[in-house]
């Protein structure tokens, strides 16, 4: 599961990529759970019928999932919660997840690399601690990381966007499954195919 990444920095992408045609303000480059960044995803009001509203538009907002009906008084508790993942296997059972999967907000997170840990070196003896592996796509381009987004009331009473990436079991996998910590389920992102 990806608890750290970075996002683009070239806004031109958001265009050219990923059908976006803005680049909104704010948003941090270098992303951990619970900090402001950019998805992209198809505007609430784009089902109304209106040809001024776009396809997609990218938006800044919190990376892990705040559920909507969240109380304003009980959002500094569900801040703490870990939301930045969520399995696709069971997303659209979890109280955290399920309006958004059941409304198909989905989104793309647009990302310039990624990171893992790798405990290999742990057990081998050459390491105290885990270490950090970055990834990008080998041919330079940015990543398109699948997710869900929803919209919560803060305490002003405003709708802001939260966000979780989409992970899928990495057992198998023949990269990602060396990664995490050995005897424990492996999980990782699900990176979109080109032109998904």
């Amino acid at each position: 599961m990806c608890s750290h990444y970075q996002t683009l920095k070239d806004a031109e992408l958001l265009l050219e990529r990923f059908g976006a045609p803005n680049k909104p303000a704010g948003g941090d480059y270098d992303m951990w759970p619970r900090r402001q960044g950019v998805f992209v995803s198809r505007p609430v009001e784009h089902d109304a019928g209106d040809e001024a509203v776009p396809e997609r538009e990218a938006v800044v907002g919190r990376w892990g999932m705040i559920p909507p009906g969240t109380r304003p008084e009980k959002l500094a508790e569900a801040s703490k919660k870990s939301t930045s993942n969520a399995r696709s296997e069971t997303a659209h059972q979890l109280w955290t997840f399920r309006n958004a999967w059941a409304k198909a907000q989905r989104c793309i997170i647009p990302a310039d690399a990624i990171f893992e840990p790798d405990w290999r070196p742990v057990y081998e003896g050459r390491s105290k601690t885990s270490v950090a592996n970055h990834f990008t796509r080998a041919d330079g381009a940015p990543l398109g990381i699948a997710g869900l987004w929803d919209r919560f009331r803060d305490t002003a009473g405003l709708l802001p966007e939260s966000y979780t990436m989409l992970t899928i079991n990495a057992d198998q996998d023949p990269l990602f499954r060396d990664y995490h910590q050995a005897g424990k389920e492996k999980w990782m992102v699900v990176i979109q195919p080109e032109g998904a």
